[in-house]
């Protein structure tokens, strides 16, 4: 009978134990062990191929994105992170009415995944990417777009695995993360568009968006520093949101956070000039990141040979981290109180 019980006892211990790991979510040895699993090396060899001759410059509806886009998808499948439209399929089909005679552009989609969360699944952080570049040009040179935006397109990939195999080892977020690579951008926000139009979370429910389009090259005018991020729009709908970005940046990665494009004289005005913009202005609450204009931008030039990968791994990492603590602490991030303006 005693040894009956203590068999029970003993089973009773190990369920808890194990009900722990699954919903323990907030450690810090945790969110850096897989922040670590992301890397320079695996990040070079996805961009290689991502940013290859072989996707023709991803130009919207073309042989070459249809091509970039299954390759997302195959990553997804490959890794067991799921579709939130239905199993798989991972693409929110765009069609090409949508984009309103802009250029040749054909029928196009954005290509979803997400992890779903452990407490506050119906809370959704979205991460996201624009997958689409400019193709070719009339002599069959290929716009690589190395940096933009392959660069934001692998480092999602990187960061949904890392939150994958944290889920695997048992530490599932509270909160819902998306990874949402949208169509369409260099022709109008095209695909970020229709995604707010047609979210597959509501709005509402979205507690930001982290949106990174060019993150592996140095601004000229940065040579001299190049440990640093620009962010933009960041306090622009929650103060909260830049706070924890600032506090998590400083713990582990320490590089420089520029807000120099969050002025509102800027004659870039790139706070209007990505995806992030169409979460924005439905009160969502956004960051980009960027690491500004460069010699290659938009330009046959923009390969995969000039990506500085080290710096990409770091800037990816703080997009993990941040991303990790939003998706796990207590309360979701509050919007500016708009009376006291």
């Amino acid at each position: 009978m005693k040894l009956l019980l203590l068999t029970v006892f003993s089973s009773l211990i190990l369920s808890c134990n194990a009900t722990q790991k699954q919903t323990k979510t907030d450690s810090t040895e945790n969110n850096l062990k897989y922040a670590n699993t992301i890397t320079a090396k695996e990040l070079k060899e996805h961009l290689y191929i991502y940013a290859s001759d072989e996707m023709e410059g991803r130009m919207t509806g073309s042989k070459g994105q249809k091509m970039a886009s299954e390759y997302i998808r195959d990553f997804y499948v490959k890794h067991g992170i799921k579709s939130p439209i239905e199993k798989d399929n991972y693409y929110q089909v765009v069609p090409a009415s949508y984009f309103q005679g802009r250029g040749d552009a054909k029928a196009s989609e954005n290509v979803i995944a997400y992890i779903k969360g452990s407490e506050k699944p119906e809370e959704v952080i979205v991460i996201s990417a624009h997958l689409d570049h400019v193709g070719m040009d009339k002599e069959g040179n290929v716009f690589n777009g190395a940096d933009d935006d392959g660069s934001g397109t692998v480092a999602i990939m990187m960061i949904a695995k890392a939150f994958q195999q944290a889920v695997k080892d048992g530490y599932r977020p509270k909160r819902s993360v998306v990874f949402l690579h949208v169509t369409g951008e260099e022709i109008g926000l095209y695909g970020s568009r229709f995604y707010s139009e047609n979210p597959i979370f509501p709005l509402e429910n979205t507690v930001s968006n982290l949106n990174i389009d060019m993150i592996g090259r140095i601004d000229p005018d940065k040579k001299d520093n190049p440990d640093y991020l620009y962010l933009i729009g960041s306090n622009k709908l929650s103060q909260e949101l830049q706070d924890v970005s600032e506090e998590v940046n400083e713990k582990y990665i320490n590089m420089e956070l520029d807000y120099k494009y969050d002025d509102p004289k800027d004659p870039n005005r790139f706070y209007y000039r990505s995806d992030h913009y169409n979460f924005a202005k439905n009160n969502v609450p956004v960051i980009f990141y960027f690491n500004g204009v460069h010699e290659d931008y938009h330009k046959i030039s923009d390969t995969p040979d000039k990506i500085e990968y080290d710096l990409l791994e770091r800037r990816t990492k703080l997009i993990f981290l941040t991303a990790w603590e939003l998706a796990n602490r207590e309360e979701r991030i509050k919007l500016n109180d708009t009376s006291k303006s």
